[in-house]
């Protein structure tokens, strides 16, 4: 039973409380008149528009403009901060009491005694980002608009690099069945936040050039997408991959320049191409800075100003590889505009830093779209998460989110996000605010989106909703009551919403994740369950009973789905999904929704079984094939019995937080996010000849059903050691290790100990599963020692899912 909803609309109507609290003392600005200082439209651009379109859609009032300021006040005064002089005296000695502020800076101020809002920038995005600020914190209701009394800002961004991608291509899910209108309001949205760089992708990549979703044909709507910057006064990026097989010869590189240059000179504003070094389209560097070089060239012809960035982004890198790129980086090209820190660099940003000039920016490209499998994964992420929710999941992670960035913001000049679609809306907001202050909290980020985006009734509980999110992918799902809390919580928003919040797809986008999170965990506890039952009976066989209890295990087993529990969540979550896709084309399934696998289709996986079932039944009807009673007892027995090392022996799975503390942790994840100098959890089974897989389930190898703990592993990064340490050993025994390597990556691994033993030269991985190897008595002679993985040079890393310590 799931319970908590009384104790859940008592903390609804607290967080009401207080949030009313805190706007009482508020200046009525609902018969508030615009007036700017200059008509100047490249310096206005759109931002008085942005002001009355949205407090309109929010309040029903539409706030006129006028040329000369009221004298009465009730207004909306919009500045330069340089034409400040022109305004009247009282005005001037407010603004002036303000701290400076310095590119892209603003000052916001209310007066009350004349209710009037001074809204001051730098320079034109200045003033943008000051019409975002004060969006942010007006209360928008049906005819009124009214503003925090002692609302007093003068800030200015700390990174001049602050963006996101929004790629327009199949592999994403949602953005391919963007209209040209959902482009310019999303690219409004981060432009609130102090976004100043949107980066789109070319019409080819490593993807379909089409899709089914598509509203137009990619280079039209690239074009639109580039008009929609320059209108709003933004920074415009193309991510440009290098996807043919040859940059040498005359005729390819023709072909190439050809192709860009049809792309460039359909973009009426660009300022920034990125070229990944790889993921796709690796070259060797001395190759790919020539070919940059010739792309340059065209590029400048159309945008003279617009510079190249590179990343030295590559599967399987080599040390000379990358002692050539960066020499290349240091030449200083004049069209060279710095480097990209993404994911799947090898080196850490830190090193990045030494091994470039001063005067090279580095650029982040935050991966903040995926939950594992990537840049920065979800840390210890439980196993029935990784299986249902998979790779590409509605994801909203702002305190990581903040705490990844933190940890690497020094060494670079900001970042232009890596985002695959509307999954990732709120990591974006957070992302953006903290490019502009890293010591914003989270919080106040959270706020200031509930009240803009979904209404300021809503502020405090949908805030504190996204945490509540978050918080239930943190440790193991079975022992998480707070999913079910999370659930109440949203479902006490939900049961009051009016119409237009509970189909507000940000409003929705929370609700789904509450409703399957819980799903999932009821889910998990009911199939553990079941397994405890089936594993019981099995327990209990003798060569009089063996088929009948195999009979009655299956039975139970198969409960799972011939008595599925909680068909109203399910199909909450279905509705849900097809909501979302009506309104913003969120592709979470693949026959219904068009999705791409692997790409946002979680609801696909929403009844992946939990518990070891497949390989359990699978086990079964093998043992049901064999000759004799006593054999397939015997075949019990094993099955039961698959991870029992026997006495004074060890067994651990490095997927389990209770082996975990065995993994020597490196530098560690809070200042390590990315993991390349430290440990990380993978998942995927891994199939011969593959190194991707778009689910996580009990398939692997050869297509064999597997266990379930060969989906989950401990596994490093390249060349970084993956080291695993036991203690408490007998010092005059011998030992004889069975060790699992599974999966996603293929690697050639060599297994030593601390003290320069080699268990086991190179090895070529994913194969077989499980290996044994005798230990050197001198490497357990003092009670303990450290097992060490190292992959071959170029290799993708380090894996190791199950240990037996066997004594002799």
């Amino acid at each position: 039973m799931i319970t908590g909803k009384p104790v859940s609309c008592f903390l609804f109507l607290l967080s009401l409380l207080a949030y009313t609290a805190a706007f009482s003392q508020s200046v009525d600005l609902s018969k508030a008149r615009i007036y700017s200082t200059t008509t100047d439209k490249n310096v206005l651009l759109r931002s008085v528009e942005i002001l009355q379109n949205e407090v309109e859609k929010r309040s029903g009032v539409k706030l006129q403009v006028v040329k000369k300021l009221p004298k009465a006040g009730h207004a909306i005064v919009i500045s330069l901060e340089n034409d400040v002089s022109k305004l009247p005296e009282p005005y001037r000695t407010e603004a002036g009491a303000q701290p400076a502020i310095t590119k892209e800076g603003l000052q916001l101020r209310v007066i009350k005694k004349t209710n009037t809002v001074l809204v001051i920038g730098k320079d034109s995005r200045g003033i943008l980002y000051g019409i975002g600020r004060l969006l942010r914190n007006l209360e928008l209701k049906a005819g009124s608009i009214s503003v925090p009394e002692n609302l007093s800002l003068a800030t200015s961004p700390k990174y001049p690099i602050r963006g996101h991608q929004l790629g327009y291509r199949p592999k994403t899910n949602a953005y391919d069945a963007f209209t040209v209108e959902r482009f310019d309001q999303y690219i409004r949205d981060l432009a609130l936040f102090g976004a100043n760089t949107i980066e789109i992708v070319p019409p080819r990549t490593d993807d379909d050039s089409t899709s089914q979703h598509m509203t137009l044909p990619a280079i039209q709507m690239i074009a639109e997408q580039s008009r929609i910057c320059k209108e709003y006064g933004l920074d415009l990026s193309i991510w440009y991959p290098n996807m043919a097989k040859d940059y040498v010869g005359a005729e390819s590189i023709q072909k190439e320049l050809a192709e860009r240059r049809t792309v460039f000179a359909s973009l009426a504003k660009l300022d920034a191409v990125f070229v990944p070094a790889g993921d796709p389209g690796e070259l060797e560097p001395d190759v790919l800075f020539a070919w940059l070089e010739k792309e340059a060239e065209m590029l400048q012809r159309y945008h003279p100003k617009a510079k190249i960035w590179v990343s030295p982004q590559v599967f399987r890198p080599t040390r000379q590889w990358f002692d050539d790129f960066f020499g290349h980086v240091n030449k200083e090209y004049p069209w060279f505009g710095g480097v990209v820190f993404g994911p799947w660099v090898k080196i850490p940003v830190q090193k990045i830093r030494e091994l470039v000039k001063p005067s090279i920016p580095i650029r982040h490209y935050p991966d903040i779209t995926h939950n594992y499998s990537s840049q920065y994964p979800v840390q210890h992420w439980d196993l029935a998460y990784a299986m249902t929710l998979g790779r590409e999941s509605i994801n909203p992670r702002p305190l990581d989110e903040k705490a990844i960035h933190n940890a690497l913001d020094e060494y670079g000049s900001g970042s232009v996000s890596y985002s695959e679609g509307t999954n990732d809306d709120v990591n974006k907001f957070v992302w953006s605010d903290q490019d502009w202050d890293p010591e914003t909290p989270v919080v106040e980020t959270l706020r200031d989106y509930a009240r803009l985006f979904i209404g300021s009734s809503y502020t405090e509980p949908v805030t504190q909703g996204l945490i509540a999110l978050e918080k239930n992918w943190k440790g193991e799902l079975l022992v998480n009551d707070g999913v079910d809390i999370t659930l109440n919580q949203w479902k006490a928003m939900e049961k009051d919403a009016p119409l237009k919040v509970l189909q507000n797809p940000r409003f929705q986008m929370g609700l789904i994740r509450a409703y399957f999170d819980a799903y999932t965990r009821q889910r998990l506890i009911y199939e553990t369950e079941l397994e405890r039952k089936a594993r019981e009976i099995l327990t209990s066989v003798n060569a009089a009973n063996v088929s009948e209890n195999i009979r009655k295990s299956i039975g139970i087993l198969e409960k799972a789905w011939k008595e599925p529990i909680l068909p109203d969540y399910q199909a909450k979550c279905n509705s849900l999904a097809d909501s979302l896709y009506k309104s913003i084309g969120a592709q979470l399934t693949m026959q219904k929704h068009g999705a791409m696998s692997g790409r946002g289709n979680f609801i696909d996986l929403i009844n992946m079984p939990l518990n070891d079932a497949p390989w359990i039944l699978d086990q079964l009807d093998k043992i049901e094939k064999m000759g004799s009673a006593p054999e397939k007892v015997q075949g019990i027995h094993q099955l039961l019995h698959r991870t029992d090392p026997g006495p004074g022996s060890f067994y651990d799975h490095f997927g389990d937080p209770e082996s975990w503390y065995r993994v020597v942790p490196g530098l560690g994840w809070d200042k390590d996010p990315g993991s390349l100098q430290s440990p990380r959890i993978g998942f995927g089974v891994g199939l011969v000849g593959e190194e991707w897989v778009d689910e996580i389930k009990a398939t692997g190898f050869k297509g064999q059903v597997t266990p379930r703990a060969w989906m989950k592993q401990a596994k490093t990064l390249y060349n970084e050691p993956l080291k695993i340490h036991y203690n408490e050993l007998d010092p005059k025994a011998s030992y004889r290790i069975r060790v699992s390597y599974t999966g996603r990556f293929r690697s050639r691994m060599k297994m030593t100990t601390d003290d320069g033993l080699v268990i086991h030269d190179f090895i070529q991985t994913g194969e077989q599963p499980t290996f044994e190897f005798n230990i050197p008595q001198a490497a357990t002679a003092d009670g303990q020692t450290t097992f060490i993985w190292n992959c071959g040079e170029g290799e993708r890393g380090s894996q190791v899912t199950e240990i037996w310590l066997l004594k002799q």
